[in-house]
């Protein structure tokens, strides 16, 4: 009878699972003054193998938003920059900026609970950010100014001939 709980108690967990614990991460993160109401969590074969919350106001890093932290874990624990094989579940849907990380962490999957209009909804709106990168360069609300093209060019160049590169 023993082994049978404890057979049970091994068995793999759910996406609801993994996603509670998103959750919970969001709403210590929120509790303990870390940064807004965001959880993330990665996981592999099972294992939860990154963590993260948002921490933007306690490190004044507008980067620091729990998929990217998250995201950050799971690659220094893993010793790798590249997330194959795994699921990022995250509290709310993926912002812009997170979901750029994300496509280049490559995970699997994603699996999300809060929709991103209900974080507009707490004041989390990034719907401003998807108009803006609908719109030609030129029109966007933070001027661009593209400059020194073949200069910076060269860098790509020198980079194609290293023998030595970790392509990605």
């Amino acid at each position: 009878m023993q082994n049978q709980d404890i057979q049970t108690n091994s068995l793999p967990q759910s996406d609801d699972d993994f996603l509670r614990e998103a959750i919970q991460l969001a709403r210590e993160g929120m509790l303990s003054g870390q940064g807004g109401p965001f959880g993330s969590v990665i996981v592999r074969n099972g294992e939860i193998i990154g963590r993260g919350c948002n921490q933007v106001t306690s490190t004044n890093d507008p980067t620091a938003h729990a998929e990217v932290v998250a995201i950050r874990d799971a690659c220094r624990n893993l010793g790798t920059f590249q997330l194959e094989g795994c699921t990022l579940y995250a509290s709310c849907e993926p912002c812009p900026m997170c979901l750029g990380a994300i496509y280049w962490a490559r995970p699997s999957r994603i699996v999300y609970g809060a929709f991103h209009y209900d974080a507009a909804r707490a004041g989390f709106d990034d719907h401003f950010i998807y108009n803006e990168l609908e719109k030609p360069r030129e029109e966007r609300h933070i001027p661009m100014q593209q400059v020194l093209r073949d200069e910076a060019n060269t860098v790509f160049d020198e980079w194609i001939a290293l023998e030595t590169r970790t392509s990605y």
